[in-house]
Parts: structure tokens; C-alpha cells; sequence
């Protein structure tokens, strides 16, 4: 069948494609069970064409963007026969996942046949990312500052939770005897199953509407374009190998910096993102898997092309990526790594933007809080006589921009979810909000003002185990082009009326009535703030 390319129609399926995404997304939020994903948003939906190539990925987690893919590679990989009813879940981080929290539902879409069910041909798959505010291992929430994997949680390697339309009962019985929460992990998984499901009926009433040769025309036609556009934002980059260097405060095992490194070289079109002089791997949960280095690099060319391009992979195709093997950027089983995925992913994009700033000092903001600040609290709630584990994540300054103040108080860069509502989490968990404010002149001086952060102060209503995986609370967000850089953070535990200064990371004991205050580090400035 020939198909005239019609630009309308590029820009009609683009729009379809990203909708069933976003429907998707519609179903896992009210679906789902735990204010992580029900209030916070930490999830992501995306379509893949049957070659597992993305096509669309609703506008969710931008650490999700380069790692869904990989996810989707190891279900085929592992079950290269997908028949229809079959569902993949995953989490293993060596496997296609990213840390063990996030649980991926990856389903086939096989074309819609009402009159014969002898041969269905695969045209794509839905998939789901949702992060598990629990999934077992040695502390509440699954975020601890471990040694090896398996005090991380449950690891899942590819296998099927659905065959032919039947649930593998065995598989939800493993994983709810595993974790603290069961009844609200039973929940969120079900929600990400309902979420595929959408994705499957309207990927399935697309073709039934327009043809199958006319949807696969277009899905060619958006991943080129998606490519096209990387090429054209790389050729308006001077030719040249652009140099960055940063660190992480330490992995919560020692003290010592961890070094990010980035050497990216732009030639015409095309872009090598080299990775090599990076810390090896370390014994601490800050190690990142490919995957994740693969995000950030997908984050942030995505970001300069600065125009409505789908999210797809087509923008990958004109960059190299180099990782080492058995580096913090690119750790090997059995290495931790449950804060690789929301730290050292922060850090890779500062080092990436330190570079880019060399490239194109005009649109490159400084550093921003550079940390999510990842807070679990977990116990037995004796109100509603159930365990409960919570997690959050933690906003804070935005850096300033060539031309504008930084943003305040709000996720940046590899996050993209919500706060949880205070009413949401006292309602919720035997905790209360003493105390959320901007964090005032946190953000870094120049000409343009680094973005403050935030002050979020949590009483604990019972006896509880808290685990922090938090950065920059020993170096700052760097400022840009003279401006000056953002406060550190810190965390700071209250008890007896008393102030105690606490790690970046660590697990703790605490007491009911003790007050734990999280203030988060502000972003750098840009420009002599002596300038006018």
C-alpha cells in the first residue's frame, strides 16, 4: 500500500499516539491504590511498535524515557512467543528495570481479528511503570543504604503474570509475601494491569479505524521525524568535544566523593556521549544501570530541542552513548542500586548540562537541587491496625536561566511527579505536617537568582524506621557564567526539642513525637550577580 506522507497526518498521529498514552495514565492514577501513585503521579505509560522501538510516552517520569525500552527488549527477549492475554511484569534493574521499586507490566497488542483466532499478528506493546512504595528488603519503602541488591527487595526477573488471558497466581503470591503493604501493592499492581489493558483496546481501535499499513506508515514517519529533529538541534552546535566534570557527596557506605564524568563530542549531526573516567561502581546504592544513564541523556537532548517532538526513540538514533562496564554510570549485578536511579541520575544531567553549557552558554541553565530527596517512614499504624510504608520525593530550587530567576520549590529534571498532599498524607499514615515552606534565599546569587527550595518538617505520630537517600548536602548546585551556588541541603532530626544534624543518607530509628525536618537545597545562579 503507498502512502503519501501528509503532514497534518503526522501531526494527527502523533497526537493519538501520545493521547493513548496519557489515557493510559488517566487509568493507573485513579485506579491504583498507594498515594505514591495515586497523589504523587510516580508512574509512567508508553506504546512500542512490535520491534519494541517507543513511540509514545506520556508526559510522566522523565527518568522513565530511555528506560521503558530496554524493559520492553527484555520481555521480548525473554518470551520472543507473546501470545494475546499474555502480560510480562519485571523489575529487575540487570534485566531492563531500573531499581527494584519500579515495577514494569510490559503487554503485548496483537491485531484484532473478530473472525478467525487461529494466527493474530503483533503489532505492539503497552507498558507500565509504576513505583511500589514497597517491595520488601531490609527497611520500610525499599530505599535503604544497602551493600547489595538483595537488601534492596523482591527482584523479579521477566516472567509472565498473565498466560493466554490466565494470572499466574503463584507470581502475586511470591510478591505479596514479600512486601509490608500487600493489600496496597495487590492494588497498584491491578491498576497497572487495568492501564494496559486501555492501551491495548485503543491501539487495537486505531487500527480497526485507519489500517494497520497506515498506522505502521506513520509510527516510521514520527520516529524519523523525532530523529530528523535531533539531527537538525545537533547541527546548530558548534563542532567539538565539550568536557564536565562533578560529584556525588558519597554512597552512604563512605565518605568519598563519586565523580561523574562526560566527554561529549558533537560532529555535524551526530553526538558521542562519552561516560568513560566515571567512579567504578560503588559498594553504596548510588550505582545507576545503563538504563538510567540512557534517560538522562534522552532527558536531556529532548529538552533542547525545545519544540513539540514526540517522545519516542528516533531522538536517540543520532547520539552514542558510552558507559563503561562496572562504573557508578553502568554497575554489574550485584550491585545496589536503589538511589542509581533518583541521584546519580540528577548528577549525570548536571555533568551533561555543565558540558552543553560550553556548546551553547545561552541556553543552558545552572544546576539545579540536583537530588529528589528520597524520604520513606515505615511502621504499624495503630489506628487503622496496618503496616504502612510511605515514600516521597522532595522538591526544591530550579536553577537560574540565562534570561530568568530559577523556579522555587518544584521537581526538576529526572522527576517529574507531585508533592503529596498534606491532607492526602495525614489522612493516609500516623504522620503530621509541622511545617512546609519555601525555603527562603536558599537558591544561589547572580544576575539571575537560583530558585529556593523547600522546608518540610514531619512529626511522626508512632514509632517509626525512616530511611533518607538524599545529595548535595555537602556540594552545592553549581552556578553558571559567575552566579553563585545553591545552598546545600540538610536534614535535621528534632527530638526532646532538640536539633540533630543527620546524614545525606542512612536508616534511622525514631520515636513518636519526634520531628523530622527535610530542607532541601536551592539551585545555582547565573551571571556576576555584581552585573547589572
Amino acid at each position: 500500500m503507498n502512502i503519501d506522507l501528509d503532514p497534518i497526518r503526522v501531526e494527527v498521529f502523533k497526537h493519538l499516539f501520545a493521547s493513548i498514552a496519557e489515557e493510559m495514565g488517566v487509568v493507573l492514577q485513579k485506579a491504583s491504590y498507594s498515594p505514591n501513585i495515586k497523589e504523587r503521579r510516580d508512574f509512567s505509560c508508553a506504546l512500542f511498535d512490535n520491534q519494541g522501538r517507543m513511540i509514545a510516552q506520556a508526559a510522566h517520569i522523565p527518568v522513565h524515557l530511555g528506560s521503558m525500552p530496554l524493559s520492553v527488549a527484555a520481555a521480548i527477549a525473554h518470551f520472543p512467543d507473546l501470545s494475546p492475554g499474555d502480560v510480562v511484569i519485571l523489575n529487575d534493574p540487570f534485566q531492563g528495570g531500573t531499581h527494584l521499586p519500579d515495577i514494569t507490566l510490559v503487554t503485548p497488542i496483537f491485531l484484532h481479528s473478530s473472525t478467525s483466532q487461529a494466527i493474530q499478528e503483533l503489532v505492539g506493546f503497552a507498558a507500565s511503570r509504576a513505583h511500589h512504595a514497597d517491595v520488601g528488603g531490609m527497611t520500610p519503602g525499599s530505599m535503604p543504604v544497602a551493600r547489595e541488591i538483595f537488601q534492596e527487595g523482591l527482584i523479579i526477573p521477566p516472567l509472565k503474570l498473565f498466560e493466554a488471558g490466565e494470572i499466574n497466581q503463584g507470581i502475586i503470591d511470591i510478591i505479596l509475601a514479600n512486601v509490608r503493604t500487600p493489600q496496597e501493592r495487590s492494588g497498584d499492581i491491578w491498576a497497572q494491569i487495568a492501564a494496559n489493558n486501555r492501551g491495548v483496546e485503543r491501539y487495537q481501535e486505531m487500527i480497526t479505524r485507519y489500517g494497520i499499513d497506515e498506522v505502521d506508515h506513520y509510527i516510521n514517519e514520527l520516529l524519523g521525524y523525532a530523529e530528523l529533529m535531533t539531527r537538525r538541534l545537533l547541527k546548530t552546535l558548534p563542532d567539538g568535544t565539550y568536557h564536565f566534570t562533578d560529584y556525588l557527596d558519597n554512597d552512604g557506605v563512605s565518605e568519598d566523593n563519586i565523580l561523574i564524568s562526560v566527554t561529549i563530542t558533537i560532529e555535524g549531526e551526530e553526538a558521542t556521549v562519552d561516560f568513560t573516567g566515571s567512579a567504578p561502581q560503588q559498594k553504596g546504592s548510588l550505582n545507576a544501570v545503563y538504563a538510567i544513564t540512557l534517560s538522562a541523556v534522552y532527558y536531556v537532548f529532548r529538552c533542547l530541542i525545545g519544540q513539540d517532538v514526540p517522545n519516542n526513540s528516533g531522538s536517540l538514533v543520532p547520539i552514542k552513548v558510552i558507559a563503561p562496564q562496572n562504573s557508578v554510570v553502568n554497575a554489574s549485578r550485584p550491585s545496589p542500586v536503589a538511589g542509581g536511579n533518583v541521584e546519580t541520575s540528577q548528577r549525570i544531567v548536571d555533568v551533561l548540562l555543565g558540558a552543553l553549557a560550553q556548546a551553547f552558554p545561552q541556553l543552558i541553565p545552572a544546576a539545579s537541587q540536583g537530588t529528589m530527596n528520597n524520604l520513606t517512614i515505615g511502621g504499624y499504624d495503630r489506628v487503622h491496625d496496618t503496616p504502612f510504608a510511605y515514600y516521597e520525593t522532595i522538591g526544591g530550587g530550579m536553577g537560574a536561566r540565562p534570561f530568568s530567576d530559577g523556579p522555587s520549590a518544584v521537581h526538576s529534571h529526572m522527576t517529574n511527579t507531585l508533592n503529596t498532599p498534606i491532607e492526602a498524607l495525614e489522612y493516609s499514615y500516623p504522620l503530621q505536617v509541622m511545617c512546609y515552606e519555601i525555603r527562603q534565599d536558599s537558591g544561589g546569587k547572580g544576575r539571575f537568582n537560583g530558585g529556593d527550595g523547600i522546608r518540610r518538617d514531619i512529626k511522626m505520630l508512632t514509632d517509626v524506621s525512616v530511611s533518607l537517600i538524599s545529595e548535595r548536602r555537602q556540594l552545592s548546585p553549581y552556578g553558571l557564567s559567575g552566579g553563585q551556588p545553591g545552598a546545600p541541603g540538610k536534614n535535621i532530626l528534632i527530638h526532646n526539642g532538640k536539633e540533630h544534624l543527620l546524614p545525606g543518607k542512612g536508616s534511622f530509628e525514631l520515636q513518636s513525637g519526634d520531628i523530622l525536618s527535610i530542607q532541601t537545597p536551592g539551585g545555582g545562579g547565573f551571571g556576576n550577580p555584581e552585573s547589572e
